[in-house]
């Protein structure tokens, strides 16, 4: 009888920071991987610089005419979602096969991230919930910056300052690539220098700053990794330079003006 464990569970890289190309290179990676293997992946990972990535269906122009990023590198995710600021954030990829429970509905596979997260700041003092969502008639889908966004199951903390929809600390985005489903998600920790308005986790909690953050995001991949009915299994080495030669050829096509001006 084969080993259940090969195939339920969370497979789980922490990776070094790294320039945009190559961790949109990495995830997509990622995701031919988990097709491959037929179980749930996950890389997290930091930027080397200030970035923002962009949506996969956000306009490049819309990009250009937001002059408070002006000057940031830009690249453009595989997945959609509206535009984030990385470098205050912890930057997630998960990737599952379109045949595994998640692949099918999108939000069973925001909600397994979202609610394991919440549950575990719940435990830590953190009042996280997730966001019923708005209506069509708010406008998400024009706001560029996905922290200015509320979608169903966003991860927020409502203060006295923002009870009604609260300050959002988590957003994921999918793409349904050739047999997987890659999502990203951002958890975002101080406030981008473009967005004082975005307090951020640790802003919000402030005894956060004490926390290990290793140890945080092992004890939320853990949950994860339980809903997916496995054990979670984290490699020490990273995702990324051990897939070199791959990395090269997928990080080239995220660096050419001609992926980033697709739309």
């Amino acid at each position: 009888m084969a080993d259940a464990s090969a195939t339920s569970g969370l497979v789980a890289w922490w990776d070094e920071p790294a320039p945009g190309p190559e961790n949109m290179a990495a995830d997509e990676l990622l995701a031919a991987e988990a097709l491959a293997l037929g179980r749930p992946l996950v890389r997290v990972y930091g930027w080397s610089e200030p970035t923002v990535s962009l949506g996969g269906f956000q306009r490049l122009a819309d990009a250009r005419a937001a002059t408070m990023i002006a000057g940031l590198p830009l690249v453009r995710r595989p997945s959609g979602g509206g535009a984030i600021v990385h470098g205050t954030d912890l930057t997630y990829a998960v990737a599952v096969p379109r045949s595994h429970p998640w692949g099918g509905d999108p939000q069973v596979l925001y909600d397994a991230f979202h609610e394991s997260l919440a549950e575990e700041l719940r435990q830590r003092g953190v009042a996280a919930e997730r966001h019923p969502g708005r209506s069509r008639a708010a406008g998400d889908e024009e706001r560029f910056l996905c922290f200015d966004r509320r979608a169903q199951g966003d991860l927020v903390v409502r203060t006295a300052a923002n009870t009604t929809d609260g300050d959002k600390i988590l957003g994921s985005a999918q793409r349904r690539l050739r047999g997987a489903v890659l999502q990203h998600g951002s958890l975002l920790l101080e406030p981008p220098p473009i967005a004082a308005a975005h307090p951020g986790l640790l802003r919000l909690h402030p005894a956060a700053a004490a926390w290990d953050l290793r140890h945080l995001v092992t004890a939320w991949l853990t949950r994860v990794a339980a809903e997916a009915g496995g054990p979670l299994d984290t490699r020490l080495d990273d995702f990324a330079p051990s897939r070199a030669a791959l990395m090269a050829d997928a990080a080239a096509r995220f660096r050419n003006p001609a992926w980033l001006s697709r739309r």
